[in-house]
């Protein structure tokens, strides 16, 4: 099943209306840019939502709402839409976004960076001083193959609970 799309302006209007706004974003993505008033409900653990004239779903550029658009209108006991084009649209339209600079990046992000820098290392190394380091290199690749197939990350558990992402997860 599909949910109708609406442009930010239809969605403000909606939620002065009474809608529900829900982020369904990581709590680390909430907590370093959100919509005000919006409510964050990770899409691994929304439940049901009701309680409203209508509910409108939104991500940060569109695409994880609208592939879980079933799951979403399923979830919904009322009237549900998907906020086009996500956060990213509400800030192009000129609406208010809170941010929080401070706040740590994301996860996936802080994942992405050090796996990018441990490659280039293991790369840099291998040609300066020994082929061996270009295991480091592989066994990252190993890591990502991993945590792609099976949804499990270490190296995200490993950043998760570092100093600088401890204040996100209180």
């Amino acid at each position: 099943m599909t949910l109708p799309k609406i442009t930010p302006a239809e969605a403000r209007r909606l939620v002065a209306g009474g809608a529900r706004l829900i982020d369904i974003r990581s709590p680390d993505e909430y907590a370093r840019a959100r919509i005000p008033g919006s409510e964050n409900r990770p899409i691994d653990s929304l439940g049901r939502v009701g309680d409203a004239p209508a509910v409108v779903y939104h991500c940060r550029s569109g695409m994880r709402t609208t592939a879980n658009a079933s799951q979403l209108a399923q979830a919904s006991d009322c009237p549900a839409y998907l906020l086009e084009g996500g956060l990213d649209a509400w800030r192009a339209a000129g609406l208010p976004v809170a941010e929080d600079r401070k706040a740590p990046l994301e996860i996936m992000r802080q994942v992405q960076i050090t796996a990018g820098a441990l490659v280039v290392l293991g790369v840099v190394l291998g040609f300066l001083f020994s082929p061996a380091f270009l295991g480091l290199s592989a066994f990252v690749g190993a890591g990502l193959m991993f945590a792609g197939t099976t949804g499990w990350c270490g190296m995200a558990k490993l950043l998760a609970a570092m100093p600088w992402n401890r204040r996100a997860a209180a």
